[in-house]
């Protein structure tokens, strides 16, 4: 008898001990804990809160524990404060990041949990470009919202007047711009085409990217190639060459010169279009895709992608609101109410609705050359002070000694030395540790 006591008294004390340590977390009959509110904050950069609400409002709808905070954020050291906070536990669960910038976010980021969206589903979704902007080892990092980068602006009075057609190749693109140039005495009043400088011409470093990758052969590892030096000398020869030059030094900028009506072509993004609609509302332009080397077609891209903070205390929640914007609904609701306020919406990135937009006048041509876009470290208005900036300093220093009369080639010597410093700082992982 005496031993059951003992045994009976043990019992009680390890069961008394084990309710006292886990108790709280046991309910009755294994009932699941009901998970209370959470609250996701989303970091924005180019949306008033008004287009963004609707978004939201719908997803609450739809997940009423989860309530979720939009900051429309400056881009001014955007990419330096938002990463900053993140590596201190401060940061947004949600934020914006350029389609460019994975090489210096990777560490910082969460992908999407493999449950969630796999990736042949996000390859089904998204065109090509995306995988190769946000994805890597297999692991998705980011979804886009929209889908942007250059196409080709031209003045319909101005091209009309000579006669010419949106050119699909490079070669008509030089003969209607010569024809369009209008130069006196003092030079050129009207300018054919925006390109050859890096000082007056905007997305400049997005156009000589663009013919970087639409060269065959140019390794961009390697820029001390005769193919580099040939792209060079082509982007300069607008300025320097008698025969072509539809451009100079001294003109305006020159998204004021397209704005003004004296200038015929122009390379943008389409965010561009909203500004010049401000600008001048009566000017009559349309967009059309880049003009084209015989061969593949390659478009260049530069647009922003939704992440979740590797730091996020919820990040399963997180890629479950960043899967919603990204997709077809939402993308077409943000679409609608951008279009209440502007022009347009942003270009759809998801495939599945590229036709509702492609016989657009402007957006069109974005959504046209979503399969062909590729992307590399220059492009610009990111404001990065990282990739990109550093990336476009070397190739401005170039194009000016070319313009100043110095060989491409030699030019380009220099500048190849600089990209395989960024390349290396930011896309080369950092040395192992040595051992003692």
């Amino acid at each position: 008898m005496k031993r059951i006591i003992i045994i009976v008294l043990s019992l009680s004390i390890v069961l008394g001990f084990l309710f006292w340590k886990f108790g709280p977390s046991i309910t009755l009959f294994n009932k699941p804990k009901t998970q209370g509110p959470i609250t996701l904050t989303f970091w924005g950069l180019w949306e008033d809160e008004s287009l963004i609400k609707p978004l939201i409002a719908e997803y609450q709808k739809q997940h009423p524990n989860v309530s979720v905070r939009y900051e429309r954020e400056s881009s001014i050291n955007y990419r330096t404060r938002v990463q900053t906070q993140i590596r201190e536990g401060v940061g947004p669960d949600v934020f914006m990041i350029h389609n460019s910038w994975l090489p210096m976010f990777e560490s910082d980021l969460a992908p999407v949990p493999a449950d969630l969206l796999t990736f042949a589903d996000y390859k089904n979704m998204f065109y090509p470009v995306n995988a190769d902007s946000f994805v890597k080892n297999n692991q998705i990092y980011g979804a886009p919202m929209g889908i942007d980068g250059l196409a080709l602006f031209y003045n319909e009075d101005i091209l009309n007047g000579v006669g010419g057609k949106p050119p699909k190749n490079w070669q008509e693109f030089i003969d209607s711009a010569t024809k369009m140039t209008v130069k006196d005495a003092s030079g050129i009043q009207t300018a054919g085409a925006a390109i050859g400088t890096a000082g007056n011409v905007d997305h400049w470093s997005d156009i000589l990217g663009l013919l970087l990758m639409q060269q065959p052969a140019v390794d961009l590892n390697n820029l001390v190639t005769p193919q580099a030096t040939e792209v060079l000398r082509f982007y300069t020869s607008f300025v320097t060459d008698p025969r072509r030059k539809t451009w100079d030094v001294n003109l305006p900028r020159s998204t004021d010169m397209f704005a003004q009506g004296r200038l015929g072509f122009y390379f943008a993004p389409s965010w561009r279009a909203h500004e010049l609609r401000v600008a001048n509302p009566n000017l009559k332009f349309k967009v059309a895709p880049v003009p084209q080397l015989s061969g593949k077609v390659v478009s260049w891209a530069t647009f922003w992608g939704v992440v979740v903070s590797a730091k996020s205390k919820n990040t399963s929640e997180a890629w479950k609101f960043v899967k919603y914007l990204t997709s077809a609904e939402a993308e077409k609701l943000a679409y609608q109410e951008a279009a209440k306020v502007r022009l347009f919406g942003e270009p759809y990135s998801q495939v599945s609705l590229s036709a509702e937009l492609s016989q657009d006048p402007i957006v069109g041509a974005f959504v046209s050359q979503g399969p062909s876009y590729k992307f590399w470290y220059l492009a610009s208005n990111t404001f990065d002070n990282g990739i990109n900036d550093e990336m476009i300093k070397y190739f401005e220093d170039g194009i000016n000694a070319t313009l100043a009369g110095i060989n491409p080639q030699t030019a380009l010597q220099t500048v190849d030395k600089g990209v395989k410093q960024v390349l290396d700082k930011y896309t080369k992982p950092p040395p192992a540790p040595s051992g003692r």
